[in-house]
């Protein structure tokens, strides 16, 4: 296996500067997903790793050996395209087998790492199918049992899961990090999916304008956010913001400025000098305390319930809100609700700079 290492790797179209200097290093046999908004660069990167795209400039190291002029085919890498590129004149076992023919294996060692990587992906049935017979999710696993029976050093996966519905995506999701698991080789996974990123990675690259905003687990990424960019990306619903302003020894609500903001006692220390900042309230971080003189009294707009827990949705110093509320409250639009922020839980961001404060 192997591990990867990015130094100072440019890429740029024309003019455009798509990632305009990037380090990054990857440990062998980690689960790493990029992951950003359309147009962040992750797509691009991927394809230099592949060797798909040249770099402007900057190395890459595969392992000890650097790979800036190495083609595709000799990277040693395996790639999972979004749209399956299977053959469709071919079987299953043909489509997974066509690679090893190629490098000339014998047929016993071809057959017996096509049903070792179907019996990984649970598609012995299918082997004598071709691409048209299959499901959406069939197809994936084709793709990706493609890839396993090549044994590379790295497998790299392209928004492998956008062209299946949501209950495909969460299973398929599932097995990919089970084989992330069995076979223990490097893998890369783009998405633009943070749920995806969450539930997968070992560890996250979180991307904007081809610049690597945060790199860690995926509990730091959600506990601990660089910036304001990285809190309101990660998490779903969306973070909220508020614009906060100095007021007396601490901080109020700018737009409700009777409404103190619930910054945490050690960030507020940090904050001795400024006068002005941003508040960030996860929705699930949000209490229902009737109790609490502190809490926000909010009018309800809109209630989704989803089961498990239902959102409600209120506008709170002029910043439309969402909070994750017990679905036992039973909120119903209309409704005066007392919420509060959970104690330390609030984040806090520099206003100019939108960096996290500690």
């Amino acid at each position: 296996m192997a591990s990867i290492s990015i130094k100072n790797l440019v890429k740029k179209f024309g003019e455009l500067t798509i990632i305009p200097g990037l380090d990054l290093e990857i440990a062998d046999e980690e689960f790493v997903v990029f992951v950003g908004p359309s147009g962040c660069g992750k797509s691009t990167l991927l394809r230099i790793i592949a060797g798909l795209e040249p770099s402007t400039s900057g190395d890459l190291f595969i392992g000890d050996t650097k790979v800036n002029d190495v083609p595709p085919s000799k990277r040693d890498i395996a790639m999972v395209f979004q749209d399956y590129a299977l053959y469709p004149h071919m079987t299953v076992y043909d489509n997974m087998a066509f690679a090893l023919e190629l490098r000339g294996m014998t047929k016993a060692e071809i057959d017996q790492r096509v049903r070792r990587a179907a019996g990984l992906l649970h598609i012995e049935p299918f082997l004598e199918r071709k691409p048209k017979a299959l499901s959406g999710g069939q197809r994936q696993r084709v793709a990706m049992g493609r890839a396993i029976v090549r044994d590379p050093k790295v497998f790299l996966f392209d928004e492998p899961l956008s062209n299946l519905d949501a209950k495909l995506r969460n299973q398929v999701r599932t097995e990919i990090k089970g084989l992330s698991q069995e076979l223990k080789t490097t893998m890369i996974f783009v998405t633009h999916d943070q749920i995806e990123a969450m539930t997968m990675a070992d560890r996250i690259v979180v991307l904007k304008s081809g610049e690597v905003q945060q790199y860690g687990s995926p509990e730091d990424v959600y506990e601990r956010p660089n910036n304001q960019f990285v809190a309101g990306f990660i998490g779903s619903p969306a973070m909220n913001f508020f614009d906060i302003r100095r007021s007396g020894e601490g901080f109020s609500l700018v737009g409700a400025s009777d409404l103190a903001a619930p910054v945490p006692a050690a960030t507020l220390a940090v904050l001795a000098g400024a006068q002005d900042a941003v508040l960030g309230i996860r929705p699930e971080h949000f209490i229902h305390a009737p109790e609490d003189s502190r809490a926000f009294a909010v009018t309800i707009d809109l209630v989704e319930p989803l089961g498990s827990d239902t959102l409600v949705h209120f506008m709170l110093a002029g910043v439309k809100t969402v909070a994750r509320v017990n679905p036992e409250l039973r909120p119903k639009v209309g409704e005066t609700l007392k919420l509060a922020a959970q104690p330390g839980k609030p984040h806090v961001f520099d206003k100019a700079s939108g960096e996290a404060i500690r």
